[in-house]
């Protein structure tokens, strides 16, 4: 009897064809967000826009397959994954080239996306579409609705497993050309086992065919397209988190999260702030009565690490350090100068959350420096209101807190700006602006408040850096120059845990021209800005160490 029970619950060809179609379907869909994120980034229009797409391709091919339903067979659905594994080896080949020409057209940036997400993903979710309803019509059960049941069940199934191996196992351990080689070989594997026993020779040749293409795809892709005009990359994976790269262009050393600028290291001058915003992360040192009663500082984001080491450096301090991703964490220890954390006296390290740190630690802090948004993909929740509360909690009576908001200064794509400074002022008593920046272009503009009354003219601020400068290691005469006034933030929005707003105050800037300003060594051990660059200018990284602007979009 135990035979014929086993027997009963194996899978058929259909179900097998069902499952893996629900497998790849969900894993090509995870797989899509880590391909667009770096050339449009990981905002809600990329992600909106993918689910949109995918789930009207595949809602066609369920249409068009059902209405050929009558007629199918195992050896056709055997094709319908060759043909899905043919274009997933064109996704895997071109996607960087394809990415390139479907990012030119000329839309609007909150759907700059789509054509790429059509191009790419659209063709091999339309082709999976047909399994289902020829898996339905092919099933042994009885009646429809026990087929069609039996379908949504093993599809289901099949995208949780899709789903969890892709964000779990596969992006963790793979890059997304090899995650594209798997899928391909797994739907090139189904369709010969549709075809077993009898394996004709037209399915079992192209099988071999298709294989061979894959793999050759997998390998010949990267090298035929690795020229990038940003310099030579040196270092490149993908965590679960973002793509991280790091690249060399002259004699900067640059880490890239997700196409995005992060940090950069002068491989020549490495005490030098490449980055002219990483020096206004001194501000809440200028604005402390005292530098000598800082002990502890926490940096929310720690990128490549750049920030943290000037302030172990300068300062007789602790410096905790927040970093999500322990990848990025590795690549700063090895390509940014980083100590080993588990090693240093100085500098600590939590791979975790930043809000989940500060809700979980009983530590007061003098200096919280948040440093974790990115020009079009901010956790919200490190913006609200309830999140600087808990910030002002974790800092001492007369702490001081700085936030590097990428935003422009005024304007439409000031929205963003305009709404953080609001509620920062909801949860401490001052708060200061300045811009990194002469243009009024999308910038970093950085955010200093104090947990205690304090009214900063700028002559104090100008006495101050003038007796604290050397001790700093930076001049911050540039920096107190660039404060901006007080915004007007009558119609801006506070926001809160519960509104999801930070995505439309976004919105303006999508599309947008953002400048990092870059700054030089006068020789004197402080550093000084020059004028940025003409924004006509073609701006690369050269042997020039002077100020310049990056511009990025």
């Amino acid at each position: 009897m135990a035979v014929p029970a086993f027997a009963s619950v194996r899978p058929s060809k259909p179900d097998l064809a069902v499952f893996i179609s629900g497998v790849t379907s969900m894993g090509l869909e995870m797989l899509a967000m880590r391909t667009l994120a770096p050339e449009f980034g990981n905002h809600i229009y990329t992600v909106g826009g993918i689910l949109t797409v995918l789930l009207a391709a595949l809602s066609l091919g369920y249409w068009q397959g059902g209405k050929r339903a009558a007629v199918a067979t195992n050896r056709q659905m055997s094709w319908l994954m060759l043909a899905t594994a043919a274009y997933v080896g064109v996704v895997v080949f071109a996607s960087d080239i394809l990415l390139t020409y479907t990012s030119a057209l000329a839309l609007p940036a909150r759907y700059a996306s789509l054509p790429a997400v059509i191009v790419l993903f659209g063709p091999p979710t339309y082709l999976l579409g047909f399994i289902s309803p020829y898996a339905a019509e092919l099933s042994k059960k009885e009646g429809t609705g026990e087929a069609s049941g039996h379908v949504y069940a093993l599809g289901t199934i099949g995208s949780i497993v899709g789903s969890g191996a892709t964000t779990f196992v596969f992006i963790p351990a793979l890059s997304i050309d090899g995650i594209g080689l798997l899928f391909g070989l797994m739907l090139v594997g189904t369709a010969l086992i549709l075809v077993v026993p009898e394996l004709p020779r037209r399915p079992t040749a192209a099988s071999v065919l298709v294989a061979l293409a894959l793999v050759g795809a997998a390998a010949g892709g990267p090298a035929l397209f690795d020229i990038d005009h940003r310099g030579e990359v040196v270092y490149e994976t993908q965590t679960p988190y973002q793509q991280l790269e790091v690249i060399d262009n002259g004699g900067e050393r640059t880490m890239y999260l997700d196409g995005a600028q992060h940090s950069a290291l002068d491989l020549d001058q490495p005490d030098r702030h490449v980055f002219t915003y990483t020096k206004y992360f001194h501000l809440p040192m200028l604005m402390s009565d005292d530098i000598e009663d800082v002990d502890r500082v926490l940096f929310i984001g720690g990128g490549g690490y750049t920030g943290p080491q000037d302030f172990a450096d300068q300062y007789n301090a602790t410096v905790d350090v927040v970093e999500i991703d322990p990848s990025v964490t590795d690549a700063a220890e090895e390509y940014f100068g980083l100590e080993d954390p588990d090693q240093s006296d100085d500098i600590n390290v939590h791979a975790t959350d930043g809000r989940q740190f500060l809700q979980r630690t009983d530590q007061t802090y003098d200096v919280i420096v948040l440093d974790a948004y990115k020009k079009e993909q901010v956790p919200f929740h490190l913006t609200t209101v309830e999140f600087m509360e808990l910030v002002s909690d974790r800092l001492a009576d007369d702490g001081r807190f700085h936030a590097n908001v990428i935003s422009a200064p005024n304007g439409p794509a000031a929205e963003f700006y305009r709404a953080q400074y609001r509620t920062v002022q909801e949860a401490f008593p001052d708060a200061y602006s300045f811009r990194t920046s002469d243009s009024n272009d999308v910038q970093n503009i950085e955010i200093v408040a104090t947990n205690d009354d304090t009214a900063f003219d700028e002559a104090e601020l100008e006495a101050r850096n003038d007796v604290r400068a050397e001790t700093m290691g930076v001049n911050l005469s540039s920096a107190i120059d660039n404060r901006l006034d007080e915004p007007n933030t009558d119609d801006a929005p506070v926001l809160r845990d519960d509104r999801g707003e930070v995505d439309s105050l976004l919105d303006p800037m999508l599309g947008q021209r953002y400048v990092i300003e870059e700054s030089a060594d006068d020789g004197g051990g402080t550093e000084t800005d020059t004028e940025p660059a003409e924004p006509s200018a073609a701006i690369t990284a050269d042997s020039n160490p002077g100020a310049r602007a990056t511009l990025v979009g």
